[in-house]
């Protein structure tokens, strides 16, 4: 066995006890009840990088959270440098109830461990800290020079991520960007992502009335906020899944018919994804497989509506007001300032007389292709293979890392997108969780990589 897996076989329990450690920290940077948590995580990654031998380890403040950075460079300068990213904050437990254990008392069953940050991102950035811990432990060394950054406002955009990157650019300098927050196409078939979609997230708010009215009073004459939004919302998408705000699709750039083809051989899924969120029919865009929806062609949701009277019972209300939050995943060559301004002018357009709108953009994301064939991709796909024994497959993702884009401009170094979790692992949902086979297989393929890009340059 590799003397450097070996290790990690010796120390896996220490390991998932410290991950647990992790999991406790209640890191929700979107909660300002929570900022003191944030804080505390990034002193804890940080503690743990100083401990595992890492150097100029330094917690960063920012107008928001916390960022933390690391530094690892004494394999010299006509070494290969590799700058890992990923997030130490978690996304909001709600709801509550709907978690079979509570969501910051990690559990382990069945093989995995169930917390809040599980596998989005705690889980994946501790793996690389342990198998970094590793590869000092048994060689005093590390083969190529690392950095590290890891920042704690990834689930709200990453606002201040973007500033603090431009300014430490030349401190920040690398050959190739290391991110593990995706997950791999399946169970024990390992994937590399070379296409994220991006994000337009907006908010539509309808004011009717000056207060909430009596609807059995004012109903029939006043027009009811809640029903102009549900014409609204209806009017964004045709029955067959075709987005209908004007000129949302110019300039998408097509899939290739070697990417189609490329996506077709990872196989048939769609009974696999009706079984797992229990439902009996997939929709979507006609035209298009399940795979190439998932990752490949934009989209439109609506991710909830507020108004009106929601409680028990029955109380005959005209609201004065209703709001929907609705996401559009893009795709390359859609700009995500180009489809706010579309989709608020088309909002706009379509809404029914007797009210008023008003559409917020409230952040977003451009979509990014990252190269298939650089020395840091070969070496990712090599680990990938040692490791799980199964030929690598290339995919898109669905999910949007606005990070990705912003190291190809200002840093101008191609990113790997090696992760190591699944998709059906409930991130952003309750009961999240990371199969531990995947927490171990994740360490090993990281030291790999490693010693794969020093043996690249």
């Amino acid at each position: 066995m590799h003397p450097v897996h070996a290790w990690l076989e010796q120390n896996i329990e220490r390991f998932e006890n410290d991950l647990e450690e992790f999991l406790r920290i209640p890191s929700v940077s979107t909660d300002p009840e929570r900022a003191a948590d944030v804080a505390h995580c990034a002193e804890w990654v940080a503690g743990r990088l100083r401990t595992i031998g890492m150097e100029n380890v330094v917690v960063h403040a920012t107008p928001g959270h916390p960022i933390v950075t690391a530094e690892y460079l004494k394999a010299g300068p006509d070494a290969p440098t590799v700058l890992f990213y990923g997030h130490y904050d978690v996304q909001p437990v709600d709801p509550l109830h709907l978690w079979t254990s509570p969501p910051f008392e990690p559990v382990r069953r069945d093989g995995k461990i169930f917390a809040r940050g599980a596998t989005d991102d705690k889980g994946q950035v501790f793996l690389h800290i342990c198998a970094l811990e590793a590869m000092l432990a048994v060689h005093g060394s590390l083969p190529v020079n690392v950095k590290l950054l890891i920042e704690g406002e990834e689930e709200i955009g990453s606002p201040n991520l973007t500033p603090f990157v431009r300014e430490r650019a030349t401190d920040l300098a690398c050959d190739a960007v290391l991110v593990s927050d995706t997950a791999m196409f399946a169970p024990g078939k390992p994937s590399l992502v070379y296409g994220l979609r991006g994000l337009a997230y907006m908010q539509i708010d309808v004011q009717g009335p000056n207060r909430d009215l009596h609807s059995g009073s004012y109903g029939g004459a006043v027009a009811n906020p809640l029903n102009a939004l549900a014409s609204i919302i209806s009017k964004l998408k045709s029955d067959d899944g075709r987005i209908l705000i004007d000129g949302f699709y110019d300039g998408v750039l097509e899939l290739t018919s070697d990417e189609r083809s490329g996506l077709a051989r990872l196989g048939e899924r769609d009974e696999t994804l009706k079984a797992d969120v229990g439902v009996d029919t997939l929709v979507g865009e006609e035209g298009w497989t399940t795979t190439e929806r998932l990752g490949a062609r934009p989209t439109l949701d609506v991710n909830g509506m507020i108004g009106g009277f929601t409680g028990e019972g029955a109380k005959t209300v005209l609201p004065a007001r209703a709001s929907a939050k609705v996401s559009m995943r893009l795709v390359p060559n859609q700009s995500t300032e180009d489809i706010a301004r579309k989709f608020t002018e088309y909002v706009k357009k379509v809404t029914p007389p007797g009210v008023t709108v008003t559409v917020r953009d409230l952040h977003g994301a451009d979509p990014v292709l990252v190269p298939r064939d650089t020395p840091a991709m070969k070496a990712a796909t090599q680990a990938l293979q040692d490791v799980f024994g199964e030929d690598v497959r290339f995919t898109r993702e669905g999910g949007s890392i606005p990070v990705v884009l912003l190291f190809e401009t200002v840093l101008h170094a191609p990113t790997v997108l090696m992760g190591f979790g699944l998709h059906d692992e409930n991130a952003h949902s309750p009961d999240e969780h990371f199969d531990l086979k995947n927490f171990v297989a994740g360490m090993k393929a990281t030291a790999l990589f490693y010693e794969n890009v020093a043996h690249s340059s």
